[in-house]
């Protein structure tokens, strides 16, 4: 039969519930409207699809799922490649990042589960004697069989129980957000090695440029020469004079000093690479014979809603919004009553000697606490709000990321494309200027040319296999960036991680909610 103090008690709880569980939430802010992701990317021709194909055909439709190994055909760039993946200390750095979110994860993970301690301790208690203990104390030391020492010695041993009830899933919730922000943090380790894959692709690549502009200033430096003795032979046979002697060894000084800026911008790019690899400055290992040549894998772009799935960063970017979204249920939860349970159960006594007496020294308790806020809930709304505009945040980083992507993707392919036409036309040129060149060294030598017909004639071919030269480079430079930017080179992804309480998404620009889903 209820009393009416438990009456009353039942009637306080619910009140504080109720109060708890009121009004005063803010209202969530929504993100502004972004547009849809195209269905393709801009200038690219799409073949029609063959009903046929095999898985093996279908993978090579987007470069990106192609390995850098199959990628690049060069055994020594990929073996530079494996290298950096395997001592890049940036690459490390990130490793430990990851292993601290996973600790993360594991610490909220016991959050939510009862805490159960173990210990003992003793003290002594001396009451004052006009203190209502002191008084009763007095009164219990004079009845006989009463052997309560003065001072009190209080001695303890036993387990104590706390588990906090999860009623709102908000210790679940955050669980779930540090089990995103872990898989957001491999994603950002699997970004750096796309970048560093085409980082040390490119100083290859750039080396093997650097190396032919010192061939074209050999080449340049040894007609020039030839010039030089004619003209000096010449002058010596009273068919000439010192002018163009001077004009020619200028241009040959000019180009032997511009070897010694070309040979300080290959040790820099050696360096930069030996950095890369976590290696002191070394030679780096190339053959520039084929540069012309080279030809790497050709590239497919695919759809540009592949790129959700492809590119890491776009994937951290989808995993941060997810985990703002759930700590702004973790932050709403503190609107609600919390329910704490304590309990404990040992031996205690006032003399060690009795300690372990069973069951007279044998001492438990239980308490529940209900507690929820009721007047200034200003540091709760503000933690809310807070985490609202996180959220925001996150969702206006994942869609400029979205269209950062898109719009490297197109840039790069054109530039590919470009590039790719701009040779050809340049290789004609070059032939013309080739032959201009012997043209008016022959008219020179047969005194129907004037020496600045050569020098000029000499100077346009170096600047022409100079900008052949950069254009390749550029080219070359171009299709490494596109991989990237279609998400190629992810060599350390790893086995998927399984989130707890969800399907695994598809990516669309989410919405912002309790908890902001990718639907």
């Amino acid at each position: 039969m209820s009393t009416p103090a438990g009456k009353s008690s039942y009637a306080l709880a619910a009140m504080v519930l109720l109060l708890g569980t009121g009004c005063g939430i803010p209202q969530l802010r929504q993100p502004g409207a972004n547009p849809p992701i195209p269905t393709d990317f801009p200038g690219q021709e799409r073949p029609e699809a063959q009903p046929e194909a095999q898985p093996e055909e279908q993978v090579a439709e987007n470069s990106s799922r192609l390995g850098y190994e199959e990628f690049f055909h060069d055994p020594v760039l990929n073996q530079l490649i494996g290298s950096a993946l395997a001592n890049n200390l940036e690459l490390r750095v990130l490793n430990e990042e990851i292993q601290i979110t996973k600790n993360e994860v594991i610490a909220r993970q016991g959050a939510y589960l009862p805490f159960v301690t173990i210990g003992g301790g003793g003290g002594l208690d001396k009451p004052s004697y006009y203190t209502r203990d002191g008084a009763i104390d007095r009164e219990l030391q004079i009845l006989p069989g009463r052997p309560i020492p003065d001072p009190i010695w209080n001695s303890a041993l036993g387990l104590g129980f706390m588990w906090q009830l999860d009623i709102w899933r908000q210790l679940r919730n955050a669980r779930d957000a540090a089990m995103r922000r872990y898989v957001g943090a491999r994603e950002k380790r699997n970004y750096h090695v796309t970048r560093l894959v085409s980082e040390i692709a490119d100083l290859y690549y750039r080396l093997m440029a650097l190396d032919k502009r010192i061939d074209n200033l050999d080449m340049t430096i040894r007609l020039q020469e030839k010039s030089l003795e004619f003209s000096k032979a010449m002058k010596d046979a009273g068919r000439g004079t010192e002018l163009p002697v001077q004009r020619f060894q200028a241009e040959v000084s000019r180009n032997q000093s511009q070897k010694l800026i070309v040979r300080q911008d290959i040790i820099e790019a050696e360096n930069r690479i030996n950095f890369l690899l976590n290696r002191y400055p070394q030679p780096i290992e190339r053959v520039s014979d084929g540069f012309f040549d080279i030809t790497i894998h050709a590239l497919s772009a695919g759809m540009p809603s592949e790129l959700l799935d492809n590119r890491p960063d776009i994937r951290q970017a989808a995993r941060e919004v997810e985990a703002a979204g759930l700590d702004i249920k973790v932050a709403k939860a503190r609107f609600y009553p919390v329910l704490m349970i304590n309990a404990a159960a040992g031996y205690q006594a006032f003399n060690p000697k009795y300690l372990l007496n069973t069951p007279e020294a044998i001492a438990a308790s239980v308490a529940g606490d209900l507690v929820a806020p009721l007047i200034n809930k200003k540091a709760i709304k503000a933690d809310y709000m807070s985490a609202n505009a996180r959220q925001l945040q996150a969702i206006y980083n994942y869609q400029k990321t979205i269209l950062g992507a898109f719009t490297e993707v197109v840039n790069k392919l054109s530039m590919v494309d470009n590039y790719s036409k701009s040779i050809e036309i340049k290789k004609k040129q070059l032939q013309a200027l080739e032959t201009s060149v012997d043209v008016a060294s022959r008219l020179f030598k047969n005194a129907r040319a004037e020496y600045i017909d050569v020098l000029f004639a000499q100077r346009d071919l170096m600047d022409a296999r100079l900008v052949m030269i950069e254009t390749k480079n550029q080219q070359l430079s171009a299709i490494v960036m596109a991989y990237q930017a279609l998400g190629g080179g992810d060599a350390l992804s790893g086995e998927p991680l399984e989130l707890p309480g969800r399907h695994r998404p598809t990516f669309v620009v989410p919405r912002p909610a309790e908890v902001a889903t990718l639907p």
